[in-house]
């Protein structure tokens, strides 16, 4: 009988952190071997653990990426948004030491999303064609835009050939001007329980195609961080994405 993949869950208390312990806890094969919240894991904590699972928030992800990989592991999944370049920084170099899957969203739907996202901006022209990403989300997120809006956009631009940075619009109000070309411009709902809606709407002048995602239930980004660490075990070091966990990359 095959061995039980031992799963730690950082963010216990949160409410992605009770999704995940509750999938863990019913899913065959797995077993809960740890679960802490701030101020972090002990070293039995990360001892007793093959993978954990992190949805805590960028400081506890940075500072857990860090621990982890000072020790060779357990290999980590992190889901926390809104990371500082330092914070982002610490995780890139972890990953050196330990294998990490990193993701804005652990959705499947989503992450076909943001694949069909990155060839739709490939084969219509910026000359022609604007992109406006817009989310929506429950009033207790305090990051904006979500991860996965900014995954999205990341997608659409690598899809044009240039970077986020150099064309996102993350605000407008009053006399804004004409909208450059090439914009990939961001709006921001916050509001009751929203769980997290996501469209990309590609506007020309005579016609919008959409390409949206609505999520329903917390629980499908458990399963899919479970099944990201499944995929881990074994992997060398390196930070990957749930791209690499679906199989689109080789």
């Amino acid at each position: 009988m095959p061995t039980p993949l031992n799963i730690g869950v950082s963010g216990a208390l949160g409410r992605m952190g009770h999704a995940i312990i509750a999938a863990v806890s019913a899913r065959p094969g797995l077993t809960l071997a740890a679960q802490f919240d701030r101020p972090g894991p002990t070293p039995d904590d990360l001892a007793a653990c093959a993978v954990v699972i992190d949805f805590s928030s960028p400081a506890a992800s940075a500072a857990l990426a860090t621990q982890a990989a000072a020790r060779g592991g357990p290999a980590l999944v992190i889901g926390s948004t809104g990371l500082s370049v330092e914070e982002d920084a610490a995780i890139v170099v972890a990953a050196r030491s330990i294998a990490i899957v990193r993701s804005g969203n652990f959705s499947l739907g989503v992450n076909v999303l943001a694949g069909v996202v990155k060839e739709t901006a490939q084969r219509l022209s910026a000359l022609d064609w604007d992109i406006e990403i817009t989310e929506a989300h429950h009033r207790r997120k305090v990051d904006a835009p979500s991860g996965t809006a900014l995954m999205l956009g990341e997608m659409a631009a690598g899809g044009r050939g240039v970077a986020l940075a150099d064309v996102a619009v993350h605000a407008r109000h009053g006399l804004t001007g004409s909208r450059p070309d090439g914009a990939i411009g961001f709006s921001v709902l916050r509001g009751g329980g929203i769980v997290g809606e996501h469209s990309v709407i590609f506007a020309a002048e005579d016609e919008i195609l959409t390409l949206s995602h609505s999520a329903r239930d917390r629980g499908l980004f458990a399963r899919g961080a479970l099944a990201a660490a499944l995929w881990l075990p074994g992997k060398p070091p390196g930070l990957y994405d749930m791209m690499d966990v679906l199989g689109f990359r080789g």
